[in-house]
């Protein structure tokens, strides 16, 4: 199904309340709407229930090492981070580490990052080099992964050039951000995309540069962590000062080859909600007023919430897109949140949507992950990109809220934190399998449907 086709394949059941397509109707400017958020394609994909060893089992882990790291197109980092020849960016999943360089002002080239020699890492950082040397004993390659030198080259007759240079892998890019796979006869990333691509046509993410960059460690499975920002289902118990203006129950889940989506709708209340919202309510909420506070804006009668909300982030966004560009954008773009999974673990928000996510094990844990928020701005054209902002890494403990750049998202993720570990404690106890709902959980069972596909393949036969 072309992604910009309308497809009407929604679930038979539904909550109550306007369907998201019905919102998009009311949009005060329905022209400008863009087929991708017309585009509807769900399939149901069972009732069973997930084992729980999954997400606790060593040997689970061992298997996804194996079957799906080791063989499955990642992102490893944006294009930003390596701007000019020589510049180096080490991303390592699980025990592997590698080594992303730029070797020619038109390619960026990828290497186990291990010396041929004994296997030191050869960057333990990232930053800009003449070639990729060894600290160790001092085996040099070029920036192509060719050899440049051998040292006491009396001794090491047995080795031959044109059989030492560094293994390459496979490196793709979307979007601004740079993917890698380790296994050679890996088909190709476009193939890998699907659907991606054309979704994102409106809001190309290559025009965009990480003005923040947040990383944090977290006491549970990265599947565990992941799955809490698939769905809005745990809305309500989780983060109900968010229900005056979030329709959780409505949202509309997709999925297509690799890729998942959900769409949220915002400036909307929670069906879960009692009685008549009323429009200055569901705005103040949006906007992240406190109880107590004075609203920002004090709505006209007869002004939605979602139009006001929309009004103001054109307004911002014509200081740096340009006011033509900016007047294009329906208030669904603007208001709505669009969050999408191209397995196994990169998830970018669609339209001007800021957050992009990232989820992996830490080192080579089974039972803790890293979760990485990146913030991806537009920037005037017309001026250089600005620099990507570093990384800042907060431990196990630490809260969000550490990290101010976050704003009140980081409020937000504290209390996701609050369910995490306990979650992976008890999945430990679980003697039955993890049940999700049919629809609300449609990503959460599409990942765990592409993961058994790739952990089903013959590992001789990689097709």
């Amino acid at each position: 199904m072309h992604p910009t086709t309308p497809h009407d394949s929604s679930p038979s059941t539904r909550s109550p309340g306007p369907s998201y397509h019905e919102l998009l109707d009311r949009d005060t400017r329905p022209e400008c709407v863009p087929l991708a958020l017309r585009w509807r394609q769900w399939e149901p994909l069972g009732d069973h229930d997930l084992p729980a060893e999954r997400y606790t089992d060593r040997a689970f882990h061992e298997l996804e090492k194996e079957r799906v790291w080791d063989r499955v197109w990642q992102m490893a980092c944006r294009e930003e981070h390596l701007p000019e020849v020589g510049d180096t960016y080490v991303y390592d999943i699980c025990d592997r580490s590698y080594l992303l360089v730029r070797s020619a002002p038109d390619r960026i080239s990828a290497f186990p990052n291990a010396c041929l020699h004994r296997g030191r890492l050869l960057r333990e950082r990232d930053g800009r080099v003449a070639d990729l040397r060894c600290p160790f004993h001092g085996f040099c390659w070029h920036l192509d992964g060719s050899l440049k030198q051998v040292p006491s080259e009396w001794d090491f007759t047995h080795v031959r050039a044109d059989e030492w240079s560094l293994p390459a892998l496979r490196v793709g890019t979307w979007g601004g951000f740079v993917f890698v796979n380790p296994d050679p006869a890996a088909a190709p990333l476009e193939d890998f995309l699907g659907l991606l691509p054309e979704q994102f046509s409106s809001w190309p993410l290559e025009r965009r540069y990480t003005a923040v960059h947040v990383a944090r460690v977290v006491r549970a499975n990265w599947k565990v962590t992941q799955e809490a920002f698939m769905e809005a289902f745990h809305v309500a118990s989780t983060h109900p000062q968010l229900l005056p203006a979030i329709g959780d129950t409505n949202s509309q889940y997709d999925w297509s080859g690799n890729l998942s989506r959900a769409i949220t709708p915002n400036g909307t209340p929670s069906p879960s909600l009692r009685g008549a919202t009323d429009e200055q309510l569901v705005f103040d909420t949006m906007t992240g007023r406190r109880p107590g506070e004075p609203s920002l804006v004090a709505l006209p009668d007869g002004t939605t919430a979602r139009a006001a909300v929309a009004a103001g982030a054109r307004a911002r966004l014509a200081r740096v897109i340009g006011a033509d560009e900016a007047e294009r954008l329906s208030d669904a773009e603007l208001a709505d949140s669009f969050y999408y999974t191209l397995f196994p673990n990169l998830h970018p928000w669609g339209a001007y949507n800021r957050i992009t996510y990232r989820f992996r094990p830490f080192e080579d844990r089974h039972d803790t992950s890293v979760m990485e928020c990146m913030f991806l701005d537009p920037y005037d054209p017309s001026q250089p990109r600005p620099a990507p902002a570093p990384v800042h890494w907060l431990e196990a403990d630490q809260p969000w809220t550490d990290a101010p750049e976050l704003g009140m998202l980081a409020q937000v993720f504290e209390q996701d934190m609050s369910n995490l570990r306990q979650v992976q404690r008890g999945l430990a106890s679980l003697r039955k399998g993890v049940t999700l709902a049919t629809y609300q959980e449609t990503k959460v069972r599409h990942f765990h449907s592409v993961l058994d596909q790739w952990i089903a393949r013959d590992p001789d036969h990689r097709r």
